[in-house]
């Protein structure tokens, strides 16, 4: 596949209301968008990379650059396939997210040019998937407890709190005492604690969670494998996952018994696939995180999680909780599920007018 160039879309978009996590707080996100175009068809992707380096180092504009600087100039000019982007780029180091962009829109070209869905090519089984939602921080508990009756009723199956030191079991407590022992919850600290801070997050054992994730920071693997062992609740690795090698030697450390699969933060949906199934083979459960995509990265995000091994609700909520105004057609929830896309890529693209009214800066490249 010959690539006769691509465009580089950066799009901003508001929040429908203000998300908070331990890393700070978001009311708008910038989004870079990649266009490829070849003979046969063209594809998206969206990368997720935040507007400052602080889930992880990369960040939008760092991201832009490296894929216009550094990443195409090693993929124009020859044959192309998604197989072949990551060993192409290998020279180049780190910058997963970026390149997790690059191969993703030339996948979807590809796969849009042979008439098959993103599902179908990575192995999906199910047609629909369970949908849950992550909670920001809040200024106060009361806040919180509406904002989450307000997602119960909307049928949303599952409810992740975002916590942090002061921000942890006091809102754990009240949503189960408001909420009750049969709703299906969850926490996240993305990195916010210490090891010093063991007996309070041991504290949360008794709310019967599904999971805490990423309690410790992204290096601190044997950290995490001294708290599996001491808690009750599943431990869950997000941060600290980043390819499918790191996976299995979480799982050999005993650092968790759950893994959040992320295709940005592991470099792609290729990359993603494997996560899978090294976890699958090593009977570790999976679900799919979230960094709040458009209808782009939605769309990509719901085949992966039709894969067999994402056996707990996702990250994937409807558009509605993100954005008034989708760039594609809105994904809605309807009874706690979303549907995978069928058609050809990941079966989704920008609407026009829409994409031209929130679209703030193209580059275009050519070989």
């Amino acid at each position: 596949m010959k690539i006769e160039s691509v465009e580089l879309v950066r799009v901003e978009l508001p929040l429908v209301t203000p998300f908070r996590t331990s890393f700070g707080t978001q009311t708008r996100r910038d989004v870079l968008l990649l266009r490829v175009l070849t003979p046969e068809a063209e594809g998206w992707a969206e990368c997720v990379a935040g507007k400052h380096p602080v889930y992880s180092s990369e960040y939008t504009e760092g991201a832009h650059r490296v894929v216009a600087d550094e990443l195409l100039p090693r993929l124009l000019g020859g044959d192309v396939t998604a197989a072949s982007v990551m060993p192409a780029l290998s020279g180049v180091q780190g910058h997963r997210m970026a390149k997790a962009t690059v191969e993703t829109a030339v996948l979807d070209a590809q796969l849009r040019a042979a008439g098959m869905s993103l599902a179908h090519y990575l192995g999906a089984t199910r047609s629909e998937i369970v949908s849950g939602v992550s909670v920001g921080i809040h200024d106060s508990i009361p806040e919180l407890l509406d904002t989450v009756g307000g997602y119960l009723d909307a049928g949303y199956a599952r409810i992740k709190l975002k916590i942090e030191p002061g921000w942890d079991v006091a809102p754990v407590a009240a949503v189960r005492e408001r909420f009750g022992d049969h709703i299906a919850l969850q926490v996240d600290a993305n990195c916010a604690y210490a090891r010093a801070d063991f007996r309070r997050l041991r504290a949360l054992d008794e709310f019967g969670l599904l999971l805490i994730e990423q309690p410790l920071p992204e290096e601190d693997v044997a950290g995490h494998a001294l708290w599996a062992a001491a808690f009750d609740t599943p431990i869950c690795l997000d941060e600290s996952v980043v390819s499918a090698q790191a996976a299995a030697e979480a799982i050999r450390l005993g650092a968790c018994s759950v893994v959040n699969i992320k295709p940005g933060r592991v470099g792609g949906y290729l990359e993603a696939r494997r996560v899978h199934d090294v976890c699958q083979a090593a009977g570790v459960p999976v679900w799919a995180g979230g960094m709040l995509e458009t209808g782009i990265g939605r769309a990509a995000n719901l085949a992966l999680a039709g894969l067999p091994n994402f056996t707990l609700p996702s990250d994937i909520s409807g558009s509605d909780r993100y954005y008034q105004q989708d760039l594609t057609e809105p994904f809605t929830v309807v009874d706690g599920l979303l549907p995978v896309p069928t058609g050809p890529g990941i079966g989704v693209t920008p609407i026009p007018d829409v994409l031209a009214e929130l679209a703030v800066r193209r580059e275009v490249v050519k070989p």
